[in-house]
């Protein structure tokens, strides 16, 4: 029985690390959208409402509840 020998596998650099300055500009921005979402599912109601009416209550009020926040 014959063994054939592979040669040596040739190392290949890792890929290099994303700069701060690329990866910044998006965390702010998903930060900001997050601290957005979290007004319109846990405050959009009584006196801080930035809209009239209970449509944004409603459209969110199992996620109010999902999230542990009292809403009646």
């Amino acid at each position: 029985m014959a063994q054939t020998i592979a040669p040596p596998a040739t190392g290949t650099a890792a890929p290099a690390p994303l700069p701060l300055k690329a990866i910044a500009p998006w965390a702010l921005f998903v930060g900001v959208l997050m601290l957005v979402l979290l007004y319109f599912i846990g405050a959009e109601q009584g006196a801080t409402s930035v809209m009239s009416g209970s449509d944004v209550h409603e459209w969110v009020h199992d996620g109010r509840h999902l999230l542990g926040f009292p809403c009646h």
